[in-house]
């Protein structure tokens, strides 16, 4: 089992609404909107240490569209800045 898979077990109960089958599949972008969404600040910092920051942030600004929107405001909001400041991606401006 690998560290995501773990880190997925360890907050199935947000994951509720998926056959239990079927979470050892889910997709990091499903993975990020749902704890960004509903997990505390300590899960988020959990799925950065697991996930590596870089990768986090790529995740989120990879969204677009639809999945963009899935997002709370507020939340969008708050880790647009964030990752926006910290992240050392090249084309984020």
């Amino acid at each position: 089992m690998t560290e995501l898979q773990k880190y997925i077990k360890k907050h199935e109960a947000l994951f509720w609404y998926i056959p239990q089958e079927k979470k050892k599949n889910i997709s990091n972008e499903l993975l990020l909107e749902t704890i960004l969404n509903y997990g505390t600040m300590g899960d988020v910092k959990e799925l950065i240490s697991v996930m590596g920051f870089e990768k986090v942030s790529t995740i989120f600004f990879s969204l677009k569209g639809r999945k963009k929107n899935n997002y709370y405001p507020e939340i969008y909001n708050y880790f647009s800045l964030l990752f926006k400041r910290y992240a050392s991606h090249g084309d984020i401006k």
